[in-house]
């Protein structure tokens, strides 16, 4: 219901702005724009997309998303939070059908998408799809259709079919407006009256931080990323700076997971997953989990870091300090913790070090520490520090000792 008053106030708003300007009226700035009010990506969206590790190639079909679906619960994924199994581009037919519809592709998915979507659902789990805000989407020179245009009768057709999440791209535009045609979608996602989250693949363009917390419930922040530490080093340059932006129901989006695609160490992907998690970022796998090693599923599956991502403040991480290639992260967590990174960007490994009042911990005479990667914990008097290996993180739970309690004798 909230979802169908949302379209009616924004379709009544836009009614009576064009009338007030009609009438030569002045009015005072409207105040800032509220989260999207529909409820969901309380803490930022976890599941897998497929496009970074198929692309548009054959091995993009049916099987490869009920295989996913499956182990998300066999290897426990689902467990520790996973929970969207999420389609890309090259879905769809390359034409519309005689009346406008779109048409899942009839190879790679012969049984129809809905079919799909209730397997992933028989799973416990939710399913997404990959549309553009243009005329057609990114793949190729050709692209297949998009929703420009298309915005009521494309949300009908998805919510008929069970969709839970929408990714929707930015390319074959027209030129038209990014604010204009990304609310566009939100309102006729809103009127489906189905709860489907919506994030919003814009590429930072337009700076969507600064307007779409009220049209979508997460934002690309920059371009694609590659499976290369560089590519992974100047996201998270770009998209740490933004954690004003970021709260539940709207996230900063620094893209997928390249956790597991092969270009980068494990100690490069500890990074990657340490610093998405510490910047309430979306967890979206992007590699084949079914041809995983097992120390990819134990950085996707390590809960201690997850809890990180997931914490119910929905406070993105902040950068405190940045220099020489060492930076200190630090992100309140429920319950008074905090958690702190400490990321080593340079080829060598060094120490960085910072302190209990410095990333913002509780007041006490102690703190104890644990180092979410290797379980350990100690105390510290308040100096926060590690030997950092190049390309490394180390991620700390910051916990503030209570003084003991006075023992009075008798």
């Amino acid at each position: 219901m909230r979802r169908r008053i949302l379209a009616v106030c924004t379709a009544l708003s836009t009614v009576v702005g064009a009338a007030v300007v009609a009438l030569g009226v002045t009015v005072s700035a409207a105040p800032p724009a509220l989260a999207l009010d529909n409820g969901l990506a309380k803490t930022p969206p976890m599941g897998f997309n497929n496009w970074n590790s198929t692309h548009c190639s054959g091995t993009f079909n049916e099987g490869m998303v009920k295989g996913i679906a499956d182990l998300f619960v066999s290897s426990g994924l689902k467990a520790a939070g996973y929970q969207y199994v999420n389609i890309d581009d090259c879905w769809a037919e390359p034409t519309r059908d005689s009346s406008g519809n779109l048409v899942p592709n009839r190879t790679r998915f012969p049984n129809g998408i809905k079919a799909v979507a209730d397997y992933v659902h028989g799973k416990g789990l939710k399913f997404g799809l990959y549309s553009s805000a243009g005329i057609k989407t990114c793949n190729g020179t050709g692209g297949f259709p998009g929703g420009l245009g298309h915005e009521r009768q494309d949300a009908a057709l998805w919510a008929s079919w069970g969709v839970d999440y929408l990714k929707y791209d930015n390319c074959n535009n027209q030129g038209v407006d990014a604010k204009q045609r990304y609310t566009a979608m939100r309102d006729a996602l809103a009127a489906t009256g189905r709860p489907i989250t919506y994030s919003l693949c814009e590429w930072g363009q337009n700076k969507p931080w600064t307007w779409a917390s009220n049209v979508g419930n997460l934002w690309r922040t920059t371009g694609d990323i590659n499976d290369s530490y560089a590519k992974m080093l100047s996201i998270f340059k770009a998209n740490v700076k933004l954690d004003a932006f970021a709260g539940p129901g709207h996230w900063n989006d620094p893209d997928m997971l390249e956790v597991g695609n092969g270009k980068m160490s494990d100690t490069e992907y500890r990074s990657h997953f340490s610093l998405w998690s510490i910047m309430s970022a979306p967890l979206l796998i992007g590699s084949d989990i079914r041809k995983a090693s097992s120390a990819t599923m134990t950085i996707l599956e390590n809960t201690d870091v997850i809890a990180v991502d997931q914490d119910t403040l929905g406070v993105q991480g902040k950068e405190i300090s940045s220099a020489n290639g060492l930076h200190v992260i630090t992100k309140p967590l429920a319950g008074g913790d905090r958690a702190v990174a400490l990321f080593n960007e340079t080829g060598s490994s060094a120490t960085i070090s910072t302190s209990a009042s410095a990333v913002g911990a509780r007041s006490a005479s102690s703190w104890q520490l644990t180092d979410l990667w290797s379980k350990a914990t100690r105390s510290t008097t308040g100096t926060i520090s590690a030997k950092v290996p190049a390309h490394g993180t180390v991620i700390y739970r910051v916990h503030a000792v209570p003084a003991p309690s006075a023992v009075t004798e008798g």
